[in-house]
């Protein structure tokens, strides 16, 4: 399956090429812009694309940024980045989208030698045969796959789990608060408000996705816990994770615009959660877990010195159990979401792979 190491030849520190200019993508511009003004040598921008445009560069990253934002939509069946030639083996392509169109490529680039640094969790986070493709083409090329951001927005989850299984720890089980969006809703209710307004709120905020079902869904939960426990070595498929979503069925498959006019649907429901939870001293959280029995996401009561119950604001919290820590689990706490913290990881992957 994979050549000796010493028959893969060396990957030399490449170009950069951008996918995607959202939020995440424009955050990596700016941190890329403010760690380059301090001398930090990093590798040159050849390539800025999203899916209306692809732009070849060649000093300034701020113009061709707000270009490629502002490019109109064309209608056309293949997104340009799909089409961008010139990437070569040592290449580093940055995934800052959510597409599954850019993911379902990253086995190719891989293949070609070109790494992959990514934010997108559709690379290792849904297919299981997509999640082993990818580990046998870095095997086969000596590409790297840098998925740092994918969970926790950076925090060291992904390297503190390799390295315990490196280290021949065996994980037993892995449990978290795994959105920052929902970490916050449920940091924030009191079952006095409705929990409509928190939602609205929270996507005032920038917290949420521009549409919250896909954080209130549980799938944004279940990609993250997947990618977590096929990190500890566990061949977890998609399918084995019983997700328990908030958005109630009337509102899963309407339109938008629809389904924000329809958000006080999750009022009562989640007042009654509540209130069953008050009542014996609990707190609500939002957690996804995988150990021998299976694999879990969805709203738990738990005691209010629970692990996964203490933290602020979006913060992640995952506990991972293990030979190692089999007493107490080893805890790894902070912010979980925001373009900045995630363009920080993306960019740290970045550096690791060109130094």
């Amino acid at each position: 399956m994979s050549a000796l190491a010493a028959d893969i030849p060396a990957l030399g520190g490449g170009r950069l090429a951008l996918l995607g200019t959202g939020t995440v993508g424009t955050a990596f511009v700016q941190r890329y812009q403010a760690l380059h003004a301090r001398g930090l040598e990093l590798p040159s921008v050849q390539w800025l694309a999203n899916s209306r445009t692809a732009l070849a560069i060649d000093r300034d990253l701020a113009l061709p940024l707000e270009l490629a934002r502002r490019a109109p939509r064309d209608g056309q069946n293949s997104p340009p980045w799909a089409s961008t030639e010139g990437l070569e083996r040592g290449d580093v392509v940055v995934d800052a989208t959510a597409s599954e169109d850019v993911a379902a490529r990253h086995v190719h680039w891989l293949a070609r030698g070109v790494h992959v640094v990514t934010a997108n969790k559709l690379g290792r986070g849904a297919q299981l045969a997509r999640a082993q493709a990818i580990a046998e083409r870095c095997a086969d090329t000596g590409a790297r796959y840098g998925d740092s951001a994918t969970v926790g927005a950076g925090l060291p989850l992904l390297s503190s789990l390799r390295a315990l299984v490196a280290g021949g720890d065996h994980i037993h089980a892995i449990e978290g608060v795994l959105s920052g969006s929902l970490a916050w809703l449920f940091h924030r209710y009191d079952g006095q408000s409705p929990f409509s307004a928190a939602v609205r709120d929270a996507l005032a905020a920038g917290y949420t996705e521009p549409d919250p079902r896909v954080d209130l869904s549980g799938e944004d939960v279940r990609r993250k816990l997947l990618i977590l426990a096929r990190s500890s070595g566990l061949a977890l498929d998609a399918a084995h994770v019983q997700v328990e979503p908030l958005v109630p069925a009337a509102l899963a498959d309407v339109p938008l615009a629809e389904a924000l006019a329809g958000l006080e649907q999750l009022d009562a429901p989640l007042q009654a959660r509540w209130q069953q939870a008050h009542a014996q001293g609990r707190v609500l959280r939002f957690v996804g877990r995988v150990d021998a029995g299976g694999a879990q996401v969805g709203l738990r009561e738990l005691p209010a010195d629970h692990p996964l119950a203490q933290g602020a604001g979006t913060d992640n919290r995952v506990a991972i159990h293990s030979d190692r820590y089999r007493q107490q689990p080893l805890l790894i706490q902070g912010p979980g979401a925001g373009a900045e913290v995630t363009a920080a990881a993306l960019l740290d992957d970045v550096l690791r792979i060109a130094g």
